[in-house]
């Protein structure tokens, strides 16, 4: 990572730099039920392409919904992950009977909308994505993972910083009701620790971390909040225990499961108690979130968390390589 990198995420995470910067290209005050503000979905090979299209779609959505219609898609997509490319032709039929127009290219979508919601499910190609949805000044929703490499992630926040396109990302998870309560609303008092976990199912073009375990790693940094300071990593074949260590003291812990059910959760630990964190709530509290975005062009969450966020899973990558030593999250930065 060159001096100029290192330098632009250090100033991001000292001034806790948010990227709701810039004119929206669209007048809120215009659109109404009859003019929609208007949604693409770049990558139809994710289950998230046609849950969203649904909740924004419906006939009769919640009110924060109302107002937003998706109206055009692009597949692809993953060309070489099997578990997602095989799923495109479904999903485009089924977001076809929400009367989303199927387009041959990201350029021809991106003339067609006011906002952008980045679906593909593999990484990969999603800088190359981002950069067309950044050069046509589109506010954009990138989903996990923001792409397969921490040093991918941090170029599409830094040119979209650079350019003054709001972006905002996060897993649905991060909107689990007792998690948001226990960092925003003080339900256990002061956050003492937490131990989250997901599933951490890998995928070989991404770091171990970044294709599922972002689901556990991101519920445990919205309960703890940003300031984690160094990671260390044990990993067996079936399962991965990351240990953070936070600047304050405070120890929380991820536990990725590879076999046994597949569940997402954790337990809080607090000042005035301790608290379960509860399952997964499903895709409409982070569409909501999105509606907000788009609206406002002000991501809820800091870049500076979302950066965090993956400069602890490179981390957990770089202690494996260093057989479980503890690795300096700022050493990354």
């Amino acid at each position: 990572m060159n001096y100029k990198r290192r330098s632009f995420i250090k100033k991001s995470l000292a001034a806790g730099v948010v990227t709701g910067m810039g004119t929206l290209p669209f007048s809120l005050s215009a659109k109404s039920k009859a003019d929609p503000i208007k949604i693409g979905i770049i990558g139809l090979d994710t289950s998230h392409s046609p849950a969203f299209t649904k909740l924004f779609n419906s006939e009769n959505p919640r009110p924060e919904l109302a107002g937003f219609r998706v109206v055009v898609a692009y597949p692809y997509g993953s060309r070489d992950i099997e578990s997602s490319f095989k799923r495109i032709p479904d999903y485009i039929n089924q977001v076809k009977e929400f009367g989303v127009e199927i387009t041959e290219s990201i350029e021809e979508l991106l003339s067609k909308v006011d906002v952008v919601l980045l679906e593909t499910n593999d990484g990969k190609p999603r800088l190359e994505q981002a950069r067309k949805v950044i050069q046509a000044k589109k506010p954009f929703f990138i989903d996990k993972p923001i792409a397969a490499s921490f040093e991918d992630a941090l170029t599409i926040y830094k040119e979209a910083i650079q350019n003054q396109v709001p972006v905002f990302s996060a897993s649905s998870l991060r909107y689990m009701s007792n998690a948001q309560a226990v960092r925003h609303e003080g339900k256990i008092g002061k956050v003492l620790g937490c131990d989250a976990f997901s599933p951490a199912t890998l995928e070989p073009g991404h770091p171990d971390l970044f294709w599922y375990g972002i689901h556990g790693v991101e519920i445990l940094i919205t309960v703890m909040g940003p300031g984690c300071e160094s990671v260390s990593r044990t990993t067996s074949q079936n399962e991965e225990l990351v240990v953070g260590k936070w600047k304050d003291g405070r120890i929380g812990t991820f536990r990725g499961m590879r076999a046994g059910k597949h569940e997402y959760g954790g337990t809080a630990f607090g000042s005035e108690g301790n608290l379960v964190l509860g399952n997964y709530e499903g895709y409409e509290p982070l569409a909501v979130k999105i509606a907000e975005f788009f609206k406002t062009g002000k991501s809820p969450v800091d870049a500076s968390e979302t950066i965090e966020i993956y400069a602890f899973m490179e981390a957990a990558e770089e202690s494996k390589r260093r057989g479980g030593a503890s690795v300096s999250l700022p050493s990354l930065l």
